[in-house]
């Protein structure tokens, strides 16, 4: 649940959410593949570390609201101001409570901020639900303008409550084991989370070192319900195997060549089938924090019913290359809930004219929005039209 943010300053959209990354061979477990990314030149001035909190949070927004949700933990940014070398700061993923703790014990976080910055080079953001905030807080202030057919609540409180749900990734089958049991890949810096070969997640951070660290945190992230069910419900995904024949091969030049055909097929295969619809998306970009040459920025699509459709958060440098990300594939339900808001809030909230551009009648609308769980905002004269 949050209240209406008025949103940070737009940014540049950065140059490319997987530039400069090289794909490495995928690694499958049933319905789950693993796409490890891999970084050339690792980023030695930007340190990302986990700080472990575990349980149920409540972030205060200030006079924006509140924002409740299972949050295990938040993410530590340090970096230098002058290009050197940021040192490794705080990391304590280990060490955490026993299992055995009683449900009752566990204790209620609270948070002040999204991304607070605790030192002049040091920034403390919660990975992921600042994308998720982004989206619960879309149009959240409700109709802009008194029309008739909109409810008394819509009109003071907009649409708060806003709620939507997710699954923790211990609950997406296969996942935890997937990424127990995968190799981790010199200069690894990222990964695709793949079910069922429709990408599920996208993660990259800046050092290898900073991912062997954070690479257990995936399985504490929050999924949506169409990647659930395709983990629960799709058959194993085929493995993608190199075959190189001997026929043709004469010489040591010639099975570089093959080999160096076969990687190339490998990073075509991942690059146009798993990542596509994700670095084709086009998104709108809000900025909400610069650090140094760094920027904090969030995302989201332009919610295109029965396409897929992704929310994110990343840090991208002053020209623009993305060194850390996270994203949120949306279930067709949040795709439409989220394009009725967009298509309102550009027509004012009017329902006739909203209606018009969605070439329906306007009754019809009303029963979107009712079958969107928006019903709350219409007044019962225009739900019983």
């Amino acid at each position: 649940m949050t209240s209406h943010e008025r949103g940070p300053t737009p940014s540049a959209e950065p140059s490319g959410l997987l530039a400069g990354l090289r794909t490495r061979p995928s690694q499958v477990w049933g319905a789950v593949r693993l796409v490890p990314l891999v970084r050339p030149e690792p980023v030695q001035d930007l340190r990302l570390h986990p700080r472990l909190h575990n349980g149920p949070g409540v972030v205060d927004l200030g006079r924006k609201g509140t924002y409740f949700s299972y949050i295990p933990h938040s993410f530590v940014a340090e970096w230098t101001g002058d290009g050197s070398p940021a040192a490794a700061y705080g990391t304590q993923l280990t060490g955490s409570q026993p299992e055995r703790e009683a449900v009752e014990a566990v204790r209620l976080h609270f948070h002040r901020r999204m991304a607070r910055q605790e030192a002049k080079h040091r920034l403390r953001f919660l990975p992921l639900h600042l994308a998720l905030e982004g989206y619960l807080s879309l149009h959240f202030g409700g109709p802009s303008i008194a029309w008739e057919e909109w409810s008394r609540q819509a009109l003071r409180q907009g649409l708060s409550p806003r709620v939507e749900a997710a699954f923790l990734g211990t609950e997406v089958p296969g996942l935890a084991d997937a990424l127990s049991v995968f190799e981790i890949h010199p200069g690894q810096c990222g990964v695709l989370v793949c079910l069922a070969d429709a990408l599920a997640a996208a993660f990259v951070v800046p050092h290898p070192e900073d991912y062997r660290t954070l690479h257990p945190t995936l399985v504490q992230d929050l999924y949506g319900d169409l990647v659930h069910h395709y983990a629960t419900l799709m058959p194993p995904v085929p493995d993608f195997r190199a075959r190189i024949t001997d026929t043709g091969i004469r010489a040591l030049a010639e099975l570089r060549a093959a080999v160096a055909q076969q990687t190339a097929q490998w990073a075509d295969f991942h690059d146009t089938t798993m990542a596509a619809r994700l670095l084709e998306q086009e998104s709108t970009w809000q900025r909400v924090r610069r650090m140094g040459r760094f920027t904090l920025s969030r995302f989201l699509p332009e919610f295109r019913p029965k396409q897929d459709n992704h929310i994110g958060e990343a840090i991208s440098d002053e020209q623009g290359q993305v060194l850390y990300l996270k994203t949120f594939r949306l279930s067709e339900s949040q795709v439409r809930r989220g394009y009725l808001l967009s298509r309102l809030a550009a027509h004012d909230w009017h329902l006739a004219d909203t209606a018009a551009e969605l070439g329906v009648e306007k009754a019809q609308l009303c029963q979107r929005l009712e079958a969107a769980g928006f019903g709350h905002l219409l007044r019962q004269s225009a739900r019983g039209r």
